[in-house]
């Protein structure tokens, strides 16, 4: 059973200004609560009990959150790292850190995503498939008009926000083997440095979402609601 979680949460959330004008991403309000607050929940929920935070932009403001009693109880470490060094410096250094050498398989993820997924479904195709980093996916889901265009030439309907799940995308939740440990680089990104290696060797695995489950990416402001409505449908808010 999978014990510990890496959540990177060092952004500055650009888009979501003013809300981060003095404030990291993941402190961020949806439904009333920062979302890393949803996040640690869901990994509670999921059976996690350490959770090391990398931070970096005004990662102060987790700190002191997680002093006033956020972490829910759990076992949280904080981790700092630079803007600059990106993704791979950021779980380099909170996996060096905090993560027991000798534990074989954890949980890695953004601090952004909301999402019901079932840790056991993820960590079955791990295990089956014997990969250093297996990821979360999901169809991708178009928010442009998605138009069904005929041999002939016409146009018989559009669709617009259509899921094609002949398009999987990355919802940035893996879970990550300790043979990961060598491979992450000094700073980048760690799917360009790392991802991208792994698949070419055959050691990296995918899980696509079923049986209601859901996610959400806040990248912006309409994605707060879209994550609120989420949250409802999985019972953590009020209908």
């Amino acid at each position: 059973m999978i014990r510990t979680a890496v959540v990177i949460a060092g952004g500055r959330g650009e888009r979501l200004k003013p809300l981060t004008d003095d404030r990291p991403k993941g402190m961020v309000p949806a439904g009333g609560q920062p979302l890393l607050h949803w996040v640690l929940r869901w990994l509670q929920s999921q059976g996690i009990r350490r959770v090391v935070i990398g931070v970096a932009y005004r990662g102060d403001v987790i700190v002191n959150h997680i002093a006033a009693g956020g972490g829910l109880g759990m076992d949280v470490r904080i981790s700092e790292h630079t803007l600059d060094g990106g993704t791979a410096q950021g779980f380099r250094l909170a996996i060096e850190r905090h993560v027991p050498a000798d534990e074989e398989d954890f949980l890695a993820m953004n601090c952004d995503e909301i999402t019901n997924l079932s840790l056991p479904n993820l960590e079955a195709v791990h295990r089956r498939c014997g990969s250093v980093v297996t990821m979360a996916l999901a169809p991708f889901f178009c928010r442009f008009s998605v138009v069904d265009h005929e041999p002939d030439g016409r146009i018989s309907g559009f669709k617009y926000g259509r899921q094609l799940p002949q398009v999987p995308v990355s919802i940035g939740v893996y879970l990550f083997n300790r043979a990961i440990r060598p491979l992450l680089p000094q700073t980048g990104s760690i799917e360009d440095a790392v991802f991208t290696r792994l698949a070419a060797d055959g050691k990296l695995a995918g899980y696509m979402l079923s049986g209601g489950e859901e996610w959400v990416s806040v990248n912006d402001m309409k994605n707060i609601r879209e994550a609120e409505e989420a949250l409802r449908r999985f019972g953590a808010l009020p209908a």
